[in-house]
């Protein structure tokens, strides 16, 4: 049986590969995707070197953040869909949060981030693709929602995610990459601490870093299928 530590070494191989593919020279980070995962999972993980994980369902991962809150090493990303009686939880446990769309929850976050933490890490959610059933501002809402979250003090604007729609039509997933790394390349010349693009999973990750992405959020390949 393979174990969480191979899968994630795989994964590795496979982003060091990807970039020696495309000649991309940035740094590609995984986010390891442990939702619905048990803690045994995770600590199998961390005991392989693995820093940096993603939640979708607040509760269950505020139970994962306070069981391994001793291990200053970790960094918590909450990535799914923010409801405004829930952003508390978020502001007050996470250290990231990819899936902000929307000026009211950025306002939200801002507002119920303890002053005692470091300003929480966010990365605006685009729906590139247009899709119906994927969360995201549209692209020509990132301007103003990216200058409201920059002069939000309890915040700190570090970049963009997106989770396209599904499709096998590896060109139109490209194109829809690399208008992200495009609207990514403009926001940083306005904000210089903008360093990650938070785009591709198991399936399309290879594409996502062809078009440039910073950062990958893999669960599958590396926890298994999720029940």
């Amino acid at each position: 049986m393979v174990t969480i530590a191979e899968r994630l070494d795989n994964a590795y191989g496979r982003i060091e590969k990807a970039k020696q593919n495309c000649q991309f020279s940035e740094t590609v980070q995984l986010l390891a995707v442990s939702k619905t995962k048990p803690i045994t999972d995770i600590e199998a993980a961390i005991a392989a070197g693995q820093t940096q994980f993603g939640e979708s369902y607040v509760q269950e991962a505020v139970d994962k953040v306070t069981y391994f809150k001793q291990n200053k090493a970790l960094e918590w990303h909450f990535i799914g869909p923010i409801q405004s009686n829930k952003s508390r939880l978020v502001a007050e446990n996470f250290h990231w949060v990819q899936s902000v769309d929307r000026e009211k929850i950025a306002r939200r976050l801002n507002e119920q981030r303890p002053t005692n933490l470091k300003p929480l890490k966010v990365l605006l959610q685009v729906n590139i693709s247009g899709d119906d059933n994927k969360s995201g501002c549209h692209p020509n809402e990132v301007d103003t929602l990216a200058q409201f979250i920059n002069d939000c003090r309890q915040l700190e604007l570090r970049g963009l995610m997106t989770i396209t729609e599904q499709t096998d039509d590896r060109q139109k997933q490209l194109q829809y990459f690399q208008q992200m790394r495009a609207c990514f390349d403009r926001l940083k010349d306005q904000y210089q601490q903008l360093d990650t693009l938070s785009m591709g999973m198991s399936g399309d990750l290879d594409t996502a870093i062809a078009a440039g992405s910073t950062m990958v959020r893999i669960g599958t390949d590396i926890f298994g299928k999720r029940q």
